[in-house]
């Protein structure tokens, strides 16, 4: 079966056909580190997760891209507002490269704990400046840029077909401002910033010298820069979140093919939202759920992957701590099939499952049916080898870990402490206080087990 993957570009799934096959340029967008990353977030990381472990699994060799945005994310879509580094160094009393520095380390390190493949490039914003310069002076070339009191745009009407990527509804969004702030300098509402320039009177922790004075990039053009910098003029598959598609991905596209006049991405890819409380998770809201709060709460950032993986990444996904434990147990009941089989020879004579597994991923990455073929392998009368060797493969894309050893977190002193003072407690008979240091153990996010080698805590 031939991969067929949902292209947002032209609103059909359609057979997936890289430019050099087996080769596969992708460019991926990356976080913008100004604060921890959130479940919702990393839904859609977990998406490109699966993407590229697919691809490697039909044969092809993906040569993927991410960005870090370290400079020119505005607190608005539409080109006002500071820099949210900016925002980030003064919430916290440090420099923006620290603030960077920082919030690049924690997503990296949460990207481990969800074991998503690292990207081969990992390219920060702030790297490849001239690169930015370049692509802008590029279009002014061209006709297409005006400056402005605060900086240099792009004119979208210049591009006849301009917001092609979006809906009918996107279009509207837009042009009623509903999205994007009104700017009196602007000639369109669409027209975006290409480069801004620093406030006279004025110094910011990041800017640059550029032919148009001191300022610093828009947030747009970094990735069209370093996506071209690194995988050439037109990509395969460029992916991102579903609330890319109207500003971000849009002028991508239109600067992107302004520059060059061929198409930037053949295959456009977008993960949909993540919903708490039926609204999209953000980080402005209350529902701001970051990986340590799951761990807080006696959750692996494993037990979220799988959450994800029950549903089909262009369907929203509803997050709930009930929901959560449903897939902690699911992730465990397939923790417990590897590890009965973890002993045995691998025996590759699992054709049938094997089959249906990929063919449900190249149906447009369906994970949710690719996990179904999971669990009717394990139902099935397979022998333990062919199980394990299925297992491998298919936990080659789902990457769960099946058959690696989970660290057992040790348990607090304090908490340890508790259970001996419970223990103590139940010894002399004072059953009230035993209960009630049991409440305060569980209240911990502990539970207690009595067993005939003694009482110990768990977490939850």
């Amino acid at each position: 079966m031939a991969l067929r993957l949902y292209n947002s570009l032209t609103r059909a799934k359609d057979d997936f056909e890289p430019a050099a096959p087996p080769k596969v340029s992708l460019y991926t967008c990356g976080p913008t580190v100004y604060n921890y990353q959130h479940v919702g977030n990393y839904r859609t990381y977990v998406f490109e997760d699966v993407l590229v472990r697919t691809l490697k699994l039909l044969g092809f060799l993906p040569n993927r891209v991410m960005n870090i945005t370290d400079v020119g994310h505005l607190t608005s879509q539409g080109d006002e507002g500071e820099d949210k580094m900016e925002v980030g160094a003064a919430r916290e009393g440090k420099s923006a490269w620290d603030i960077a520095k920082f919030y690049t380390e924690a997503f990296l390190s949460d990207c481990k704990e969800l074991n998503l493949l690292p990207a081969d490039t990992l390219c920060k914003a702030t790297d490849y400046i001239p690169e930015q310069i370049a692509l802008v002076q590029k279009l002014e070339a061209k006709g297409f840029v005006y400056r402005t009191a605060d900086g240099l745009y792009f004119d979208t009407a210049k591009l006849p077909d301009y917001g092609k990527l979006m809906t009918k509804e996107h279009l509207e969004g837009l042009k009623s401002g509903a999205r994007v702030e009104a700017n009196a300098e602007k000639r369109h509402i669409t027209d975006f910033a290409l480069w801004k320039l620093s406030p006279a009177g004025t110094t910011r922790q990041m800017e640059w010298d550029s032919p148009w004075g001191k300022g610093f990039p828009g947030w747009h053009i970094e990735c069209s820069a370093m996506a071209m910098r690194f995988l050439g003029e037109t990509l395969d598959i460029h992916c991102g979140g579903i609330d890319h598609v109207p500003v971000h991905h849009t002028n991508e596209i239109a600067q992107s093919e302004g520059a060059t006049g061929k198409p930037f991405a053949k295959v456009w890819m977008h993960a949909e939202f993540l919903l708490m409380n039926n609204a999209k998770m953000a980080k402005s809201s209350g529902g701001f759920v970051k990986l340590s709060d799951l761990k807080e709460k006696g959750f692996s950032p494993l037990d979220y992957k799988y959450h994800c993986l029950t549903a089909h990444y262009r369907k929203q996904l509803d997050f709930t701590w009930e929901s959560l434990e449903g897939s902690k147990t699911a992730r465990r009941r397939l923790k417990d099939a590897a590890a009965a089989v973890a002993g045995e020879a691998a025996k590759p004579n699992c054709a049938e499952f094997s089959a249906r597994f990929k063919d449900a991923l190249s149906d447009d990455l369906n994970a949710p049916s690719a996990l179904a073929v999971v669990w009717d392998a394990l139902k099935s009368d397979l022998p333990a080898g062919a199980k394990k060797a299925f297992l491998e493969e298919a936990d080659s894309v789902l990457g769960l870990d099946l058959f690696a050893a989970e660290a057992v977190e040790a348990v607090p002193a304090g908490i340890v402490a508790l259970v001996e003072k419970r223990v103590q407690a139940k010894a002399r008979k004072d059953y009230a206080e035993a209960d009630a240091l049991r409440k305060e153990i569980e209240a911990a996010g502990y539970k207690v087990l009595d067993g005939k080698d003694g009482s110990k805590a768990v977490k939850k």
